[in-house]
């Protein structure tokens, strides 16, 4: 009977042997690429896109003096090193403990571990339950403490917070107060209305231009009227002048 001799390594003296030749390199490991796109639009239609911008635009705004604070609008964030299949692009997103500033994908594993805490979605016609179930499941799954949902074309609100491990249902967010970001939630009619602590509400871009163009005509307003006022003043001086009297001197009755 012919015994089968089991394959082992050669020993170290013939890897490098004249007759055998150099070994070969180990075959290098696929570098894992994480791309920065998934290949979908921002949003469906204009709505939604105006809804996403002034909220991501809301919040930065609200935490720009804040060196750990990073927010952003439809990143791709990969939590999981290796797996580049597991991701998600939430509408909105913000992280506490990371600095702001430019990124092409949220990679999490470089991030000091941070999941993203509070995460924001507006809805578009084109959004299906099984992909907003998929969503919630991901964003239970991987950290996510306060889940926001807007629906633009139902006017609807909700919110889920999390305890115990779980995303938790808000049972009413009108009035609601985000314990992480300190805005207020509501809806004004249909629309959605966010509130700085201070009690500002959000505004569109297009908003926030009207304002700044009406300071800017009330400034103008103010400096001609004061400067009508002091051309009158040096008129009335000049006719004093001009009766004799001089106008730095006059004494009160």
């Amino acid at each position: 009977m012919t015994e089968t001799a089991t394959p082992t390594a050669p020993p170290a003296s013939l890897r490098n042997s004249p007759g055998l030749g150099p070994m070969p390199d180990p075959i290098p490991r696929t570098e894992i690429i994480y791309p920065d796109s998934d290949g979908k639009p921002m949003a469906d239609n204009t709505r939604q896109f105006r809804y996403i911008v002034t909220i991501q635009g809301g919040i930065a705004a609200l935490f720009a003096d804040r060196p750990d604070v990073f927010v952003a609008g439809d990143l791709l964030w990969y939590p999981v090193e290796g797996d580049n299949k597991i991701r998600a692009a939430p509408d909105a997103m913000v992280v506490f403990g990371r600095p702001p500033g430019d990124r092409g994908s949220y990679l999490q594993w470089r991030e000091g571990g941070l999941a993203p805490q509070v995460v924001f979605e507006v809805l578009s016609p084109g959004n299906t339950v099984a992909e907003m179930t998929r969503k919630f499941l991901f964003y239970e799954q991987y950290g996510v403490e306060e889940y926001y949902v807007y629906d633009p074309d139902r006017g609807s609100l909700d919110g889920w917070i999390r305890r115990d491990g779980r995303l938790e249902d808000v049972p009413d967010m009108e009035g609601w107060i985000s314990p992480r970001l300190g805005i207020r939630f509501g809806l004004e009619g249909m629309d959605l209305a966010l509130h700085r602590p201070d009690g500002r509400r959000f505004e569109t871009f297009v908003e926030l231009e009207q304002r700044a163009e009406q300071a800017t005509q009330r400034a103008e307003s103010e400096r001609q009227r004061a400067e009508s006022e002091r051309q009158r003043a040096e008129r009335l001086a000049e006719r004093l002048r001009a009766l004799g009297v001089d106008p730095d001197h006059l004494e009160a009755d």
